[in-house]
């Protein structure tokens, strides 16, 4: 340690929300570059290295091949797929000296796709699983939590192609299960849910997410039946449709200043008979939607007021558009459009898109705004009164919401993304004409997989899951070292026996980490803690007894053992 290039830190860094943040950066793992880039010095480069080769153990294990493509990425391929356009300002754009567009890679589906097709022509060549661990590039919006979310980090990206849809399935499946051994390998707690495909396209989707409190996604589960979800994903069960016939005509009500849903139902509860809540009301938002390369259009989405609309939902539903609530300064342009009291009568008469939550089925009766101002619709029935153009994902999911599977009642976790898997299907392959002679003698259009793992983000993930309150607590399968071997003894005989001993334990196969630096015992032992070897090894006071002491990193426990003995016990614990 007095010569490894490392600085550890007693204060939190001032930009630090999550504790991996906190902790990589005062171990001396990273080091803060710009917002959402980050250097890797010698400790934290040792963790990623042992990250990438436990995944490329089991990439290897289901017969991937590694490959290497470039970041710095041509636009044509993806203006051929649309997501030039579609990833929006997510892309880091550059043009090159002679004019031309260039991309800092966000993902490779299109260029893998390329490559295949340029290399194979008969069905003899496949099955194949091509793969790559590359820095990738996003320009994030809000990078937060150090390398949790960066604008630059490591991912491993995998492809399959295969000639028919069975074949696909076998390698899906093949990458869930290569997946499960690698969070196994690391000691990451972490749960699997369905997903949506978002711009990957595709059709099956899921994700790996980490259990964790600071995690940006939520997902929900079922405890009864183990269904499983991102939030995104859940589909809500619509109630049966409602005969309406003999319903009361919807009649208009003065609502003055009910411009909230609270404010609605407290004017209903005080005016009408019957006792009202949130549910019983109809609450309209209206948005502007453009889809890729496309113009601004009106659209409205309608939920029961007890609920919020879920913004992460909505864009997922609507996905590859963009999305956003109409401004205050927009409503000046639709005359029709009366802030507050907004209702699905006006938007539909006036050709607006209205898309509803999957509870407002026909036959449902609502409070919803009359398009004037202070005046609320009571007895608004759904297919009679106003019709939708569809279904919308749109409002949060709660705890205790019925499972889709209708099995149970639903509860929510936080997660971080660590992995994502994608049936692809053809989307790739028809936009690049990716065909093979089949063994009729004819085209095939092959099939395509893409399976993703945040190589950089699982050392963070890691951090957040292996952590107490002295410092870090790595896991054997990627501690930088196995052991950490403190010299608390300014005695010359006890700092020959520890160099002694760490030649030893190097022979023996293990890798230590020596801190041979002259400071004082209580500053060498708080960076032990911090930096979370597993096990640390203490040359003290006890060695003139013939003794030293093996400390458990995760579980606290301390023990003496005799000199002799040493390197025997060393390795046994390191290998525990």
């Amino acid at each position: 340690m007095s010569t490894l290039f490392l600085r550890t830190l007693r204060d939190d860094p001032a930009d630090a929300e999550v504790p991996s943040h906190k902790l990589l950066v005062r171990a001396g793992y990273v080091r803060r570059a710009a917002p959402g880039v980050y250097s890797w010095l010698p400790l934290g480069l040792r963790v990623l290295k042992a990250v990438e080769q436990v995944v490329r153990e089991e990439m290897d294990a289901i017969g991937a091949q590694e490959i290497l493509l470039p970041a710095l990425l041509p636009r044509d391929p993806y203006e051929t797929t649309g997501r030039w356009t579609e990833y929006g300002d997510g892309l880091f754009r550059l043009v090159d000296r002679k004019g031309a567009d260039m991309l800092l890679g966000p993902t490779h589906e299109e260029l893998f796709a390329q490559l295949v097709k340029g290399e194979y022509s008969s069905y003899k060549d496949l099955p194949v699983i091509l793969y790559q661990v590359q820095t990738k590039y996003r320009d994030e919006e809000r990078p937060r939590a150090g390398i949790l979310r960066g604008r630059e980090f490591v991912m491993k990206d995998a492809y399959s192609f295969d000639l028919d849809d069975d074949g696909l399935k076998a390698a899906y499946d093949a990458h869930r299960e290569a997946y499960q051994k690698i969070f196994r390998r690391l000691d990451v707690r972490y749960v699997i849910v369905a997903a949506t495909s978002g711009a990957m396209g595709g059709s099956a989707s899921e994700e790996f997410l980490a259990e964790s409190e600071v995690g940006e996604d939520t997902f929900v589960r079922c405890l009864e039946s183990g269904y499983a979800a991102n939030v995104e994903a859940v589909i809500t069960p619509a109630p049966d449709p409602i005969p309406f016939d003999g319903l009361p005509e919807a009649t208009a009500y003065d609502t003055p200043n009910a411009t909230t849903i609270e404010a609605l139902v407290q004017w209903a509860n005080a005016t009408l008979e019957g006792t009202y809540g949130g549910q019983d009301t109809l609450k309209t938002m209206v948005l502007r939607v453009r889809q890729p390369g496309g113009v601004w259009e009106l659209t409205g989405i309608g939920v029961p007021g007890d609920r919020e609309v879920d913004m992460k939902r909505l864009e997922a539903s609507l996905e590859p558009a963009e999305v956003e609530v109409l401004p205050e300064d927009g409503f000046a342009a639709y005359p029709f459009l009366v802030k507050g009291y907004i209702g699905p009568k006006s938007l539909v008469e006036n050709g607006v898109r209205f898309l509803v939550d999957p509870r407002v089925v026909d036959g449902t009766s609502w409070i919803a705004g009359a398009d004037e101002p202070n005046k609320h619709y009571v007895g608004l029935v759904a297919g009679r009164d106003f019709t939708a153009d569809g279904t919308i994902e749109a409002a949060e999911v709660r705890d205790g919401d019925p499972s889709p599977d209708g099995k149970g009642p639903l509860v929510s976790a936080k997660g971080i993304e660590i992995g994502h898997i994608f049936q692809l299907g053809q989307k790739y392959t028809n936009a690049f004409e990716v065909d093979v002679l089949g063994e009729s003698g004819k085209p095939v259009r092959l099939t395509m997989g893409s399976y993703g793992i945040g190589v950089s983000r699982l050392v963070a993930v890691i951090a957040e899951q292996c952590h107490d309150e002295k410092g870090l607590r790595w896991p054997r399968s990627v501690a930088p070292f196995a052991v950490h071997l403190v010299i608390a003894n300014k005695d010359g005989a006890a700092i020959d026996g520890a160099h002694r001993l760490a030649e030893d334990l190097d022979a023996a196969g293990l890798s230590v980490l020596l801190d041979d630096r002259k400071a004082s015992p209580g500053v060498k032992f708080k960076d032990a803690e911090l930096l979370g070897m597993p096990v640390v090894v203490v040359v003290g006071r006890g060695y003139a007894n013939g003794t030293i002491e093996i400390r458990d990193r995760f579980t606290g426990e301390a023990t003496e053992v005799a000199v002799d003995v040493a390197v025997s016990a060393v390795t046994a614990a390191a290998r525990a």
